[in-house]
Protein backbone atom coordinates (compact mmCIF):
# COMPACT_ATOMS: atom_id res chain seq x y z
CA UNK A 1 0.00 0.00 0.00
CA UNK A 2 1.22 3.70 -0.71
CA UNK A 3 0.35 4.55 2.51
CA UNK A 4 2.85 1.93 4.23
CA UNK A 5 5.34 2.76 1.55
CA UNK A 6 5.12 6.62 2.33
CA UNK A 7 8.59 8.47 4.27
CA UNK A 8 6.57 9.38 7.67
CA UNK A 9 9.73 10.30 9.00
CA UNK A 10 11.09 12.28 5.90
CA UNK A 11 7.66 13.87 6.14
CA UNK A 12 8.07 14.89 9.86
CA UNK A 13 11.31 16.16 9.35
CA UNK A 14 10.46 18.39 6.28
CA UNK A 15 7.49 19.97 7.50
CA UNK A 16 8.66 22.36 9.67
CA UNK A 17 12.15 22.85 7.79
CA UNK A 18 10.32 23.39 4.33
CA UNK A 19 7.48 25.74 5.99
CA UNK A 20 10.30 27.79 7.50
CA UNK A 21 11.14 28.87 4.17
CA UNK A 22 8.32 30.00 3.53
CA UNK A 23 8.04 32.83 6.56
CA UNK A 24 9.93 35.58 4.77
CA UNK A 25 7.35 35.38 1.98
CA UNK A 26 4.33 35.99 4.24
CA UNK A 27 2.55 39.16 3.89
CA UNK A 28 2.99 40.06 7.55
CA UNK A 29 3.47 43.56 8.98
CA UNK A 30 2.52 43.61 12.78
CA UNK A 31 3.63 39.66 13.18
CA UNK A 32 0.46 37.89 13.91
CA UNK A 33 0.38 35.94 10.66
CA UNK A 34 3.76 34.66 11.68
CA UNK A 35 2.64 33.65 14.68
CA UNK A 36 -0.17 31.59 13.88
CA UNK A 37 1.76 30.13 10.76
CA UNK A 38 4.23 28.70 12.55
CA UNK A 39 2.28 27.33 15.51
CA UNK A 40 -0.25 25.68 12.87
CA UNK A 41 2.65 24.35 11.30
CA UNK A 42 4.12 22.86 14.91
CA UNK A 43 0.95 21.59 16.04
CA UNK A 44 0.56 19.87 12.25
CA UNK A 45 3.60 17.86 12.74
CA UNK A 46 2.67 17.18 16.35
CA UNK A 47 -0.24 15.72 14.46
CA UNK A 48 1.26 13.98 11.93
CA UNK A 49 3.84 12.33 14.60
CA UNK A 50 0.71 11.36 16.81
CA UNK A 51 -0.99 9.34 13.40
CA UNK A 52 2.26 7.68 12.34
CA UNK A 53 3.56 6.51 15.53
CA UNK A 54 0.05 5.31 16.57
CA UNK A 55 -0.38 3.30 12.84
CA UNK A 56 2.58 2.51 11.93
CA UNK A 57 5.05 1.75 15.20
CA UNK A 58 4.59 -1.35 17.15
CA UNK A 59 5.78 -1.18 20.51
CA UNK A 60 6.37 -4.65 21.20
CA UNK A 61 9.02 -4.93 18.68
CA UNK A 62 13.03 -3.83 19.79
CA UNK A 63 14.00 -3.22 16.58
CA UNK A 64 14.21 -0.33 14.34
CA UNK A 65 10.96 0.53 12.43
CA UNK A 66 9.62 3.19 9.86
CA UNK A 67 13.37 2.94 8.14
CA UNK A 68 13.93 4.98 5.35
CA UNK A 69 17.56 4.86 3.23
CA UNK A 70 18.90 7.09 0.49
CA UNK A 71 22.10 7.39 -0.90
CA UNK A 72 23.16 10.87 0.00
CA UNK A 73 27.20 11.49 -0.56
CA UNK A 74 28.12 8.09 -1.76
CA UNK A 75 32.03 9.30 -1.48
CA UNK A 76 31.62 9.69 2.01
CA UNK A 77 29.10 7.03 2.78
CA UNK A 78 26.50 9.52 4.34
CA UNK A 79 23.37 8.55 3.92
CA UNK A 80 19.74 9.56 4.15
CA UNK A 81 18.98 7.13 6.91
CA UNK A 82 16.40 7.37 9.59
CA UNK A 83 14.66 5.13 11.74
CA UNK A 84 12.89 5.34 15.22
CA UNK A 85 12.57 2.86 17.99
CA UNK A 86 11.48 2.86 21.71
CA UNK A 87 14.18 4.96 23.10
CA UNK A 88 14.01 7.65 20.06
CA UNK A 89 10.11 8.02 19.51
CA UNK A 90 8.91 9.29 22.75
CA UNK A 91 11.52 11.81 22.43
CA UNK A 92 10.30 12.75 18.86
CA UNK A 93 7.13 13.31 20.68
CA UNK A 94 8.43 15.15 23.50
CA UNK A 95 10.29 17.50 21.21
CA UNK A 96 7.11 18.34 18.84
CA UNK A 97 5.14 18.53 22.32
CA UNK A 98 7.36 20.99 23.90
CA UNK A 99 8.50 23.35 20.75
CA UNK A 100 5.00 23.82 19.37
CA UNK A 101 3.72 24.75 22.79
CA UNK A 102 7.19 26.96 23.43
CA UNK A 103 5.86 28.86 20.24
CA UNK A 104 2.69 29.08 21.95
CA UNK A 105 4.35 30.65 25.03
CA UNK A 106 6.40 32.87 23.02
CA UNK A 107 3.05 34.92 21.37
CA UNK A 108 4.25 38.38 22.53
CA UNK A 109 7.43 38.29 20.70
CA UNK A 110 7.40 41.52 18.46
CA UNK A 111 11.37 41.90 17.65
CA UNK A 112 12.11 40.65 14.39
CA UNK A 113 9.01 37.76 14.53
CA UNK A 114 9.83 36.59 11.26
CA UNK A 115 13.22 35.67 12.44
CA UNK A 116 12.20 34.14 15.53
CA UNK A 117 9.92 31.65 14.28
CA UNK A 118 12.06 30.94 11.32
CA UNK A 119 14.30 30.06 14.19
CA UNK A 120 11.82 28.02 16.04
CA UNK A 121 11.02 25.81 13.30
CA UNK A 122 14.41 25.36 12.13
CA UNK A 123 15.08 24.03 15.71
CA UNK A 124 11.95 21.54 15.43
CA UNK A 125 12.98 20.45 12.35
CA UNK A 126 16.76 19.51 13.64
CA UNK A 127 15.50 18.36 17.19
CA UNK A 128 13.48 15.62 15.67
CA UNK A 129 16.75 14.79 13.35
CA UNK A 130 18.87 14.33 15.85
CA UNK A 131 16.43 11.59 17.23
CA UNK A 132 15.89 10.17 14.14
CA UNK A 133 19.41 10.15 12.37
CA UNK A 134 20.28 6.25 12.10
CA UNK A 135 23.77 7.44 10.06
CA UNK A 136 26.05 8.14 12.79
CA UNK A 137 27.46 10.92 9.93
CA UNK A 138 23.98 12.75 9.58
CA UNK A 139 23.19 12.34 13.68
CA UNK A 140 26.30 14.84 13.60
CA UNK A 141 25.13 17.50 11.28
CA UNK A 142 21.76 17.54 13.17
CA UNK A 143 23.56 17.88 16.09
CA UNK A 144 25.43 20.96 14.66
CA UNK A 145 22.67 22.45 12.91
CA UNK A 146 20.55 22.75 16.25
CA UNK A 147 23.01 24.90 17.73
CA UNK A 148 23.00 27.49 15.40
CA UNK A 149 19.25 28.67 16.41
CA UNK A 150 19.54 27.95 19.93
CA UNK A 151 22.67 30.76 19.21
CA UNK A 152 20.96 32.99 17.68
CA UNK A 153 17.35 32.84 20.05
CA UNK A 154 19.30 33.53 23.03
CA UNK A 155 21.97 36.48 21.80
CA UNK A 156 19.06 38.18 20.18
CA UNK A 157 16.13 37.89 22.43
CA UNK A 158 17.95 37.34 25.78
CA UNK A 159 18.75 39.20 28.43
CA UNK A 160 21.66 41.95 29.35
CA UNK A 161 23.96 39.20 29.29
CA UNK A 162 22.94 37.29 26.01
CA UNK A 163 25.87 37.80 24.04
CA UNK A 164 28.16 35.93 26.42
CA UNK A 165 25.54 33.10 27.42
CA UNK A 166 24.93 32.61 24.17
CA UNK A 167 28.71 32.36 23.26
CA UNK A 168 29.53 30.06 26.27
CA UNK A 169 26.52 28.11 24.71
CA UNK A 170 27.94 27.62 21.33
CA UNK A 171 31.85 27.00 22.12
CA UNK A 172 30.79 24.32 24.87
CA UNK A 173 28.57 22.61 22.99
CA UNK A 174 30.34 23.01 19.62
CA UNK A 175 33.49 22.15 20.87
CA UNK A 176 32.01 18.96 22.82
CA UNK A 177 30.84 17.71 19.31
CA UNK A 178 33.73 17.10 17.78
CA UNK A 179 33.96 14.06 19.89
CA UNK A 180 31.34 12.69 18.24
CA UNK A 181 32.41 13.28 14.76
CA UNK A 182 36.12 11.67 15.59
CA UNK A 183 34.61 8.61 17.48
CA UNK A 184 31.93 8.34 14.30
CA UNK A 185 35.39 8.43 11.95
CA UNK A 186 37.02 5.57 14.49
CA UNK A 187 34.05 3.31 14.20
CA UNK A 188 33.15 3.36 10.29
CA UNK A 189 36.89 3.08 9.44
CA UNK A 190 37.14 0.24 11.98
CA UNK A 191 37.13 -2.91 10.03
CA UNK A 192 36.92 -4.18 6.32
CA UNK A 193 33.37 -2.05 5.83
CA UNK A 194 33.47 1.63 6.51
CA UNK A 195 29.89 2.59 7.57
CA UNK A 196 28.19 5.13 9.25
CA UNK A 197 24.88 3.25 10.05
CA UNK A 198 24.56 2.79 13.52
CA UNK A 199 23.17 -1.02 13.68
CA UNK A 200 26.18 -1.70 11.32
CA UNK A 201 28.44 0.11 13.74
CA UNK A 202 26.57 -1.83 16.86
CA UNK A 203 27.97 -5.00 14.82
CA UNK A 204 31.35 -4.33 14.93
CA UNK A 205 33.84 -5.19 17.02
CA UNK A 206 36.30 -3.38 18.25
CA UNK A 207 39.67 -3.19 20.87
CA UNK A 208 38.46 -2.80 24.45
CA UNK A 209 41.60 0.04 24.27
CA UNK A 210 39.97 1.49 21.38
CA UNK A 211 36.25 1.43 23.02
CA UNK A 212 37.16 2.80 26.23
CA UNK A 213 38.82 5.74 24.31
CA UNK A 214 35.76 5.82 22.10
CA UNK A 215 33.02 6.16 25.38
CA UNK A 216 35.26 8.98 26.78
CA UNK A 217 34.93 11.10 24.03
CA UNK A 218 31.43 10.54 23.86
CA UNK A 219 31.08 10.90 27.37
CA UNK A 220 32.46 14.54 26.75
CA UNK A 221 30.40 15.36 24.10
CA UNK A 222 26.80 14.02 25.80
CA UNK A 223 28.00 14.91 28.73
CA UNK A 224 27.93 18.66 28.52
CA UNK A 225 24.67 19.02 26.74
CA UNK A 226 23.31 16.50 29.88
CA UNK A 227 25.11 19.49 32.18
CA UNK A 228 26.80 16.39 34.07
CA UNK A 229 29.40 18.17 36.39
CA UNK A 230 31.79 19.96 35.66
CA UNK A 231 30.33 20.40 32.32
CA UNK A 232 27.32 22.21 33.55
CA UNK A 233 28.38 25.61 33.30
CA UNK A 234 27.38 26.69 29.99
CA UNK A 235 23.53 25.89 31.06
CA UNK A 236 22.67 28.36 33.50
CA UNK A 237 23.74 31.46 32.09
CA UNK A 238 21.75 30.23 28.77
CA UNK A 239 18.68 29.66 31.30
CA UNK A 240 19.11 33.09 32.87
CA UNK A 241 19.51 34.78 29.54
CA UNK A 242 17.63 32.89 27.57
CA UNK A 243 13.83 34.01 26.91
CA UNK A 244 11.22 32.04 28.72
CA UNK A 245 10.25 29.95 25.16
CA UNK A 246 14.05 28.96 24.87
CA UNK A 247 14.60 28.00 28.44
CA UNK A 248 11.48 25.71 27.95
CA UNK A 249 13.44 23.87 24.71
CA UNK A 250 16.96 24.45 26.11
CA UNK A 251 15.44 21.68 29.78
CA UNK A 252 12.85 20.12 27.79
CA UNK A 253 14.13 18.58 24.92
CA UNK A 254 18.18 19.91 24.50
CA UNK A 255 19.38 18.18 27.96
CA UNK A 256 17.35 15.37 26.53
CA UNK A 257 19.77 14.87 23.24
CA UNK A 258 22.53 14.30 25.77
CA UNK A 259 20.50 10.90 27.74
CA UNK A 260 20.02 10.27 24.26
CA UNK A 261 22.94 9.81 23.25
CA UNK A 262 24.67 7.98 25.82
CA UNK A 263 21.89 5.33 25.70
CA UNK A 264 21.98 4.87 21.98
CA UNK A 265 25.59 4.96 21.95
CA UNK A 266 27.39 4.71 24.54
CA UNK A 267 25.16 2.00 26.59
CA UNK A 268 24.06 -0.17 23.24
CA UNK A 269 27.04 0.16 20.67
CA UNK A 270 30.11 0.47 23.34
CA UNK A 271 28.65 -1.93 25.79
CA UNK A 272 32.28 -3.64 26.61
CA UNK A 273 33.14 -0.54 27.76
CA UNK A 274 30.77 0.95 29.43
CA UNK A 275 31.36 -2.18 32.02
CA UNK A 276 34.30 0.17 32.99
CA UNK A 277 32.40 3.48 33.00
CA UNK A 278 29.29 2.56 34.40
CA UNK A 279 31.08 3.34 38.12
CA UNK A 280 32.24 6.77 36.84
CA UNK A 281 28.67 7.30 35.47
CA UNK A 282 27.07 6.61 38.61
CA UNK A 283 29.39 8.32 41.01
CA UNK A 284 28.84 11.58 38.19
CA UNK A 285 24.71 11.22 38.73
CA UNK A 286 25.28 11.31 42.37
CA UNK A 287 27.57 14.74 42.33
CA UNK A 288 25.10 15.88 39.82
CA UNK A 289 21.73 15.40 41.90
CA UNK A 290 23.81 16.86 45.73
CA UNK A 291 25.98 19.97 43.81
CA UNK A 292 23.16 20.74 41.71
CA UNK A 293 20.46 21.06 44.44
CA UNK A 294 23.05 22.52 46.71
CA UNK A 295 23.85 25.55 43.95
CA UNK A 296 20.29 26.05 43.65
CA UNK A 297 20.07 27.46 47.17
CA UNK A 298 22.48 30.01 45.92
CA UNK A 299 20.89 31.10 43.50
CA UNK A 300 18.36 34.79 43.92
CA UNK A 301 17.46 34.69 39.85
CA UNK A 302 14.63 32.27 39.43
CA UNK A 303 15.87 30.90 36.40
CA UNK A 304 19.16 30.08 37.55
CA UNK A 305 17.63 27.95 40.51
CA UNK A 306 15.62 26.41 38.33
CA UNK A 307 18.25 25.86 35.90
CA UNK A 308 20.81 24.38 38.58
CA UNK A 309 17.61 21.93 39.53
CA UNK A 310 17.83 20.97 36.07
CA UNK A 311 21.55 20.01 36.70
CA UNK A 312 20.80 18.08 39.52
CA UNK A 313 17.69 16.06 37.95
CA UNK A 314 19.97 14.61 34.96
CA UNK A 315 21.81 13.20 37.80
CA UNK A 316 19.21 10.45 38.30
CA UNK A 317 19.09 9.85 34.24
CA UNK A 318 23.37 9.17 34.67
CA UNK A 319 22.27 6.68 38.05
CA UNK A 320 19.78 5.13 36.25
CA UNK A 321 21.89 4.06 32.91
CA UNK A 322 24.80 3.12 34.99
CA UNK A 323 22.31 0.55 37.07
CA UNK A 324 22.63 -2.52 35.29
CA UNK A 325 18.84 -3.39 35.50
CA UNK A 326 15.92 -3.12 33.50
CA UNK A 327 14.13 -1.06 35.77
CA UNK A 328 16.85 1.73 36.52
CA UNK A 329 17.49 1.76 32.49
CA UNK A 330 13.61 2.43 32.14
CA UNK A 331 13.64 4.99 35.16
CA UNK A 332 16.18 6.71 32.85
CA UNK A 333 14.45 7.20 30.58
CA UNK A 334 11.31 7.94 32.70
CA UNK A 335 13.30 10.67 34.30
CA UNK A 336 14.18 12.30 30.18
CA UNK A 337 10.34 12.33 29.43
CA UNK A 338 9.39 13.94 33.23
CA UNK A 339 11.84 16.57 33.35
CA UNK A 340 11.56 17.73 30.11
CA UNK A 341 7.58 18.40 30.75
CA UNK A 342 8.06 19.24 34.42
CA UNK A 343 11.15 21.72 33.57
CA UNK A 344 8.65 23.81 30.79
CA UNK A 345 6.24 24.64 32.45
CA UNK A 346 8.35 25.75 35.60
CA UNK A 347 10.55 27.49 33.20
CA UNK A 348 7.31 28.86 31.00
CA UNK A 349 5.46 29.85 34.30
CA UNK A 350 8.91 32.14 35.45
CA UNK A 351 8.43 33.71 32.30
CA UNK A 352 5.15 34.80 32.65
CA UNK A 353 5.61 35.65 36.33
CA UNK A 354 8.62 38.43 34.77
CA UNK A 355 6.32 39.05 32.12
CA UNK A 356 4.16 40.79 35.40
CA UNK A 357 7.27 41.89 37.55
CA UNK A 358 10.17 42.59 35.26
CA UNK A 359 12.54 40.98 37.58
CA UNK A 360 13.86 37.27 37.56
CA UNK A 361 15.42 38.49 40.93
CA UNK A 362 13.19 36.68 44.01
CA UNK A 363 14.30 39.13 46.67
CA UNK A 364 12.42 41.47 44.59
CA UNK A 365 9.39 39.41 45.31
CA UNK A 366 6.82 38.28 47.49
CA UNK A 367 3.59 38.47 48.27
CA UNK A 368 2.40 38.35 45.15
CA UNK A 369 0.23 34.83 45.47
CA UNK A 370 -2.50 36.33 46.21
CA UNK A 371 -2.30 39.41 43.46
CA UNK A 372 -1.74 36.14 41.00
CA UNK A 373 -3.41 33.13 42.24
CA UNK A 374 -3.94 31.09 39.01
CA UNK A 375 -0.03 31.70 38.45
CA UNK A 376 0.40 30.76 41.82
CA UNK A 377 -1.25 27.45 41.86
CA UNK A 378 0.29 26.74 38.28
CA UNK A 379 3.61 26.96 39.74
CA UNK A 380 3.08 25.37 43.23
CA UNK A 381 1.54 22.11 40.74
CA UNK A 382 4.83 22.10 38.82
CA UNK A 383 7.01 22.61 41.70
CA UNK A 384 5.41 19.66 43.68
CA UNK A 385 5.81 17.38 40.24
CA UNK A 386 9.44 18.46 40.34
CA UNK A 387 10.24 18.49 43.82
CA UNK A 388 8.61 13.94 42.89
CA UNK A 389 5.17 14.52 44.73
CA UNK A 390 3.42 10.59 45.04
CA UNK A 391 0.81 11.01 42.10
CA UNK A 392 3.18 13.43 39.57
CA UNK A 393 5.48 11.70 36.83
CA UNK A 394 8.58 12.70 38.65
CA UNK A 395 8.22 10.58 41.84
CA UNK A 396 7.83 7.28 39.55
CA UNK A 397 10.77 8.31 37.69
CA UNK A 398 13.23 9.08 40.68
CA UNK A 399 11.52 5.82 42.39
CA UNK A 400 12.22 3.26 39.42
CA UNK A 401 15.82 4.69 39.15
CA UNK A 402 16.23 4.11 43.18
CA UNK A 403 14.96 0.39 42.88
CA UNK A 404 16.69 -0.43 39.79
CA UNK A 405 20.51 0.39 42.11
CA UNK A 406 19.16 -1.17 44.82
CA UNK A 407 18.56 -3.89 43.30
CA UNK A 408 21.83 -3.87 41.11
CA UNK A 409 23.50 -7.68 41.86
CA UNK A 410 26.39 -6.49 39.82
CA UNK A 411 27.44 -3.82 42.00
CA UNK A 412 28.99 -4.32 45.61
CA UNK A 413 26.72 -3.66 48.03
CA UNK A 414 28.19 -1.10 49.61
CA UNK A 415 28.90 0.94 46.68
CA UNK A 416 25.12 0.25 46.16
CA UNK A 417 24.29 1.62 49.40
CA UNK A 418 26.36 4.77 49.12
CA UNK A 419 25.23 5.79 45.98
CA UNK A 420 21.61 5.32 47.23
CA UNK A 421 22.18 7.19 50.70
CA UNK A 422 23.19 10.38 48.54
CA UNK A 423 21.05 10.34 46.00
CA UNK A 424 18.47 10.66 49.17
CA UNK A 425 20.12 13.45 50.17
CA UNK A 426 19.56 15.02 47.18
CA UNK A 427 16.33 14.44 47.18
CA UNK A 428 15.27 15.63 50.56
CA UNK A 429 17.71 19.06 49.42
CA UNK A 430 14.67 19.22 46.29
CA UNK A 431 12.07 20.17 47.92
CA UNK A 432 13.49 22.72 50.33
CA UNK A 433 15.48 24.88 47.47
CA UNK A 434 11.84 24.06 45.70
CA UNK A 435 9.41 25.66 48.59
CA UNK A 436 12.04 27.94 49.49
CA UNK A 437 11.66 29.44 46.03
CA UNK A 438 7.57 29.75 46.58
CA UNK A 439 7.86 31.29 49.77
CA UNK A 440 10.34 34.09 48.57
CA UNK A 441 8.28 34.71 45.10
CA UNK A 442 4.38 34.35 46.16
CA UNK A 443 4.37 34.56 50.16
CA UNK A 444 6.63 37.39 50.71
CA UNK A 445 10.10 37.97 52.93
CA UNK A 446 8.33 37.86 56.07
CA UNK A 447 8.47 41.47 56.77
CA UNK A 448 5.38 43.69 57.13
CA UNK A 449 4.07 44.85 53.54
CA UNK A 450 4.11 48.51 52.91
CA UNK A 451 1.19 48.71 51.07
CA UNK A 452 -2.58 46.05 50.77
CA UNK A 453 -1.82 43.77 48.25
CA UNK A 454 -5.73 43.59 47.77
CA UNK A 455 -6.24 47.07 46.95
CA UNK A 456 -3.43 47.68 44.49
CA UNK A 457 -4.79 44.36 43.14
CA UNK A 458 -7.91 46.27 42.78
CA UNK A 459 -6.72 49.35 41.47
CA UNK A 460 -4.48 47.32 38.88
CA UNK A 461 -7.25 45.70 37.07
CA UNK A 462 -8.42 49.26 35.95
CA UNK A 463 -5.17 51.12 35.26
CA UNK A 464 -2.45 49.21 35.85
CA UNK A 465 -1.07 50.75 38.39
CA UNK A 466 1.63 50.11 40.80
CA UNK A 467 1.62 46.32 42.65
CA UNK A 468 2.89 45.59 46.22
CA UNK A 469 5.49 43.03 45.68
CA UNK A 470 7.43 42.25 49.22
CA UNK A 471 8.23 45.49 51.11
CA UNK A 472 8.41 47.45 47.51
CA UNK A 473 5.09 48.50 45.93
CA UNK A 474 6.48 50.11 42.82
CA UNK A 475 7.05 48.55 39.48
CA UNK A 476 8.11 49.90 36.79
CA UNK A 477 5.72 52.22 34.88
CA UNK A 478 5.38 50.21 31.64
CA UNK A 479 5.11 47.04 33.68
CA UNK A 480 1.15 45.32 32.91
CA UNK A 481 -0.33 43.49 35.69
CA UNK A 482 -2.82 40.76 35.16
CA UNK A 483 -3.09 37.25 36.57
CA UNK A 484 -2.37 34.02 34.03
CA UNK A 485 -4.16 34.62 30.70
CA UNK A 486 -6.39 31.81 29.41
CA UNK A 487 -3.50 31.44 26.55
CA UNK A 488 -1.19 30.77 29.95
CA UNK A 489 -3.23 28.36 31.85
CA UNK A 490 -3.89 26.15 28.62
CA UNK A 491 -0.38 26.11 28.18
CA UNK A 492 0.40 25.22 31.67
CA UNK A 493 -2.49 22.73 31.70
CA UNK A 494 -1.18 20.80 28.97
CA UNK A 495 2.16 19.85 30.20
CA UNK A 496 0.50 19.45 34.10
CA UNK A 497 -2.45 16.91 32.58
CA UNK A 498 0.38 15.06 30.85
CA UNK A 499 2.75 15.03 33.92
CA UNK A 500 -0.22 13.98 36.67
CA UNK A 501 -1.71 11.64 34.21
CA UNK A 502 1.93 9.49 33.88
CA UNK A 503 2.29 9.93 37.89
CA UNK A 504 -0.98 7.84 38.15
CA UNK A 505 -0.51 5.58 35.37
CA UNK A 506 3.28 5.35 33.59
CA UNK A 507 2.43 2.77 31.83
CA UNK A 508 1.45 5.51 29.31
CA UNK A 509 5.01 6.03 28.81
CA UNK A 510 6.70 3.44 29.99
CA UNK A 511 5.09 1.01 27.07
CA UNK A 512 6.38 3.45 24.67
CA UNK A 513 10.37 2.45 25.13
CA UNK A 514 10.33 -0.81 27.72
CA UNK A 515 10.40 -3.60 25.32
CA UNK A 516 13.76 -1.30 23.80
CA UNK A 517 15.13 -0.44 27.21
CA UNK A 518 15.22 -4.52 28.18
CA UNK A 519 17.03 -4.84 24.76
CA UNK A 520 19.52 -2.86 25.38
CA UNK A 521 20.02 -3.83 29.52
CA UNK A 522 20.66 -7.59 28.21
CA UNK A 523 22.85 -6.55 25.49
CA UNK A 524 24.75 -5.08 28.31
CA UNK A 525 25.01 -7.61 30.74
CA UNK A 526 25.76 -10.00 28.09
CA UNK A 527 28.78 -8.11 27.11
CA UNK A 528 29.12 -8.38 31.04
CA UNK A 529 29.40 -11.98 31.34
CA UNK A 530 31.54 -12.04 28.53
CA UNK A 531 33.89 -10.20 30.23
CA UNK A 532 33.56 -11.76 33.48
CA UNK A 533 34.26 -15.16 31.94
CA UNK A 534 37.56 -14.06 31.08
CA UNK A 535 38.30 -12.60 34.04
CA UNK A 536 35.83 -13.20 36.76
CA UNK A 537 37.55 -11.38 39.35
CA UNK A 538 38.77 -8.51 37.73
CA UNK A 539 35.40 -6.26 39.14
CA UNK A 540 35.45 -7.85 42.43
CA UNK A 541 39.28 -6.10 43.66
CA UNK A 542 37.62 -2.53 44.32
CA UNK A 543 35.35 -1.71 46.79
CA UNK A 544 33.57 0.50 44.87
CA UNK A 545 33.57 -1.53 41.62
CA UNK A 546 31.04 -4.00 39.61
CA UNK A 547 30.61 -7.53 40.83
CA UNK A 548 30.47 -10.76 39.30
CA UNK A 549 26.60 -11.70 40.30
CA UNK A 550 26.70 -15.66 40.85
CA UNK A 551 23.82 -16.44 38.55
CA UNK A 552 25.40 -14.80 35.96
CA UNK A 553 28.65 -17.07 36.31
CA UNK A 554 26.97 -19.96 35.91
CA UNK A 555 25.22 -19.01 32.92
CA UNK A 556 29.07 -19.19 31.13
CA UNK A 557 29.67 -22.27 33.29
CA UNK A 558 32.18 -20.44 35.85
CA UNK A 559 30.35 -21.88 38.72
CA UNK A 560 28.86 -25.37 38.34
Amino acid sequence: MIVDEFPWLTAIFLLPLVASMFIPLLPDKDGKLVRWYALGVGFADFLLMCYTFWSHYDASSADFQLAEKYTWLPQLGLSWAVSVDGISFPLVLLAGFVTTLSMFAAWQVNLKPRLFYFLMLVLYAAQIGVFIAQDLLLFFIMWEIELVPVYLLVSIWGGPKRRYAATKFLLYTAAASIFILVAGLAMALHGDNMTFDIVELGAKNYPLGLELLLYAGLLIAFGVKLAIFPLHTWLPDAHGEASAPVSMILAGVLLKMGGYGLIRLNLDLLADAHIYFAPVLAALGVINIIYGALNSFAQTHMKRRLAYSSVSHMGFVLLGIASFTDVGVSGAMLQMLSHGLIASVLFFLAGVTYDRTHTMAMDSLGGIGQAMPKVFALFTAGAMASLALPGMSGFVSELQVFVGVTTSDIYNPTFCTVMVFLAAVGVILTPIYLLSMLRQVFYGTGSDLSCDINNAALENQEDEGTVCFGTDCLLPTEAVYSDARPREVFIAACFLVLIIGVGVYPKIATQMYDVKTVAVNTHVRQSYIQIAQENPHIFAKQLFAPQIAESDLAVVGIIK
